[in-house]
């Protein structure tokens, strides 16, 4: 029997690498003769750099960077071969992530991208002349201002001072000169990999549905939204009817996603992205089960995330595919169209962190459960 085992990570908890290794360990336990393809998958957040330098047989290279609120984090960046032409990868969620920050330290107007910047200087230090940025997971609500300042752009307030690029300085940006932006951008071809389609601004912007996760009270959203929008009118003076903050995957990271497509890059899907680099479709073909999975399962499950897009590659091969959640949440009744089942590993009732705490055995035994499920159907 063939399984193909292709997760996203369990966030805060374990790697897709881990949660792929704990399924196949869980299968060659009750099958020992199992054939198993493990492909640790990413969406462009947390272990895109690892998924992609794994599925293509990169290398890392580390740096410090300024982190969400401090300098001094140390980040990876890979290495990897596209068509035999480098590519260098960085995600933004070991550089400015959400888990990098305590949840009582989240501070909107603290938070910057700078770091994520500095990294893309690495990479042009190194003869970059492509680049994937996986963004997800960040702590940021900046716009991309630190990113744009960390590369060359000067940012300043009505008195003239320079600013930083933090998430308040949003609130003083009085003018912006491009004239330093770092000239070897000209001619390095960047892709942004992400999932998320949101605009820069508006109720379906990056402040309203992203900031609450990053410290967003409801008292700032409107005053740091509105402050986003100005921002955007400055970086685009020129821009008539629909500009580039209203496209789809411009409210990506903070804002990230604007800044990006603002420096001439285009967004992409971060689960095709990692999945073209694996040829994940290819080693679909032919097997018996698809397992894939994700820390929680809801309605923004069926808006494209990782193991929705999983299911749908499987389904094309003619594939079963299962997935295994860390918990469910509501409004999941029409994945059950894409999945031949959906289950949880919580055991019992339990606390976030115990959860997190108790992820791997509850997986393992869930899997152990799932796959003796399999084998008996089999007889």
């Amino acid at each position: 029997m063939r399984f193909v085992i292709a997760p996203d990570s369990y966030k805060g908890s374990l790697t897709s690498r881990e949660v792929g290794a704990i399924m196949a360990a869980a299968v060659r336990r009750e099958i020992p003769d199992a054939e198993i393809d493990v492909i640790p998958m990413a969406d462009g957040g947390e272990g895109t750099v690892e998924a992609l330098v794994e599925a293509s047989g990169g290398s890392y290279e580390e740096f410090v960077v300024h982190g969400p609120l401090e300098p001094g984090t140390v980040a990876r960046m890979g290495l990897i071969r596209v068509g035999g032409e480098p590519v260098y990868v960085i995600e933004t969620a070991n550089i400015c992530g959400l888990p990098m920050v305590t949840a009582e330290g989240r501070d909107p107007y603290a938070a910057t991208s700078r770091g994520l910047g500095e990294m893309i200087v690495h990479a042009l230090d190194s003869g970059a002349a492509r680049l994937i940025v996986g963004l997800g997971g960040s702590a940021v609500n900046d716009g991309g201002m630190g990113m744009l300042a960390a590369l060359g752009v000067l940012f300043r307030d009505a008195e003239g001072r320079q600013l930083h690029g933090r998430g308040r300085d949003l609130l003083r940006v009085a003018g912006v000169d491009w004239s330093g932006l770092d000239p070897r951008l000209a001619t390095c071809e960047i892709t942004a990999a992400s999932d998320v389609t949101s605009p820069l601004t508006g109720p379906a912007g990056a402040t309203f549905v992203y900031g609450p996760q990053k410290g967003v009270t409801p008292g700032q959203a409107a005053e740091l939204d509105e402050a986003m929008r100005r921002y955007a009118d400055m970086l685009e003076p020129d821009a008539s009817g629909d500009g580039l903050a209203d496209c789809a995957g411009a409210g990506a990271a903070g804002g990230l996603g604007y800044a990006l497509l603002r420096l001439g890059a285009r967004i992409e899907s971060g689960a095709e992205v990692v999945a073209r680099a694996a040829g994940l479709q290819e080693r679909i073909r032919g097997a018996d089960w698809v397992l894939t999975g994700e820390g929680r399962t809801d309605a923004q499950t069926l808006s494209g995330k990782l193991p929705f897009r999983v299911a749908e590659w499987a389904a094309g091969e003619g594939v079963p595919a299962i997935l295994v959640s860390g918990g469910l949440g509501p409004a999941i009744e029409p994945l059950y169209a894409r999945f031949a089942a959906i289950f949880p590993i919580v055991a019992r009732p339990a606390t976030l962190d115990e959860c997190v705490s108790e992820a791997e055995d509850n997986l393992m035994r869930c899997m152990r459960s799932i796959t003796r499920l399999i084998k008996t159907a089999r007889g």
